[in-house]
């Protein structure tokens, strides 16, 4: 099922069932996005993410960059990932704008940078025991359109919408438990995307 034919219109929940996504649609302007994508793309301390899957290492060609309250770190895919000890001020001015918006608020951002349409994140779940029982994750898209799919882990149901620049959408509630979401690759997109997360990390469950 798509979800959308137009620019997007906030909508309270996408998900049909077992979890809640928040469209907030455009919190922008398209000049303010393009503006955030420039700086983002040049000021963020971007590296390649590693993983080791099956005992073997990898590097992905996709860029990570991450920014925390404290100086902290955590280990998935057994490798340890730490934060910036100082939060870049742009980004703390997006993450005040938006806990206004959704009345939480967040102590660190992950953010992805997607070069083009070949770079893109598989199937996954963030239910990581740092991240809480049911974590809430604020997701804000600057730059290429790309195609932002969920799967039910039991039915199996797909949705599948499009992310634009400037839109932000809320994963929350048992989202994490039920549904895994993923970013597939789009090999005509020749423009990168800068993904800022919003997540709480919580200290007692860190390494």
């Amino acid at each position: 099922m798509n979800l959308d034919l137009f620019y997007p219109e906030p909508c309270e929940n996408i998900l049909p069932y077992d979890g809640h996504v928040e469209d907030f649609g455009l919190i922008c302007t398209a000049a303010e996005a393009e503006k955030s994508l420039a700086y983002l793309l040049e000021n963020l301390n971007w590296q390649h993410d590693e993983a080791k899957i099956h005992g073997r290492h990898y590097v992905t060609a996709r860029k990570y960059a991450w920014y925390a309250d404290h100086q902290a770190h955590y280990i998935y895919s057994g490798f340890k990932h730490n934060a910036e000890e100082v939060w870049d001020p742009f980004l703390v001015r997006v993450k005040n704008k938006i806990e206004a918006l959704t009345n939480t608020t967040f102590n660190s951002c992950l953010a992805n940078l997607y070069l083009d349409g070949t770079q893109s994140m598989g199937w996954h779940s963030d239910a990581d025991d740092f991240l809480g029982k049911q974590p809430v994750i604020a997701s804000l898209s600057f730059g290429a359109t790309r195609k932002f799919r969920f799967k039910h882990m039991l039915t199996k149901e797909c949705l599948e919408m499009n992310l634009y620049s400037g839109q932000l959408i809320v994963m929350k509630g048992d989202t994490q438990i039920f549904w895994q979401h993923t970013i597939p690759k789009m090999t005509k997109i020749l423009e990168p995307r800068v993904n800022l997360t919003f997540r709480n990390i919580y200290s007692e469950t860190l390494y």
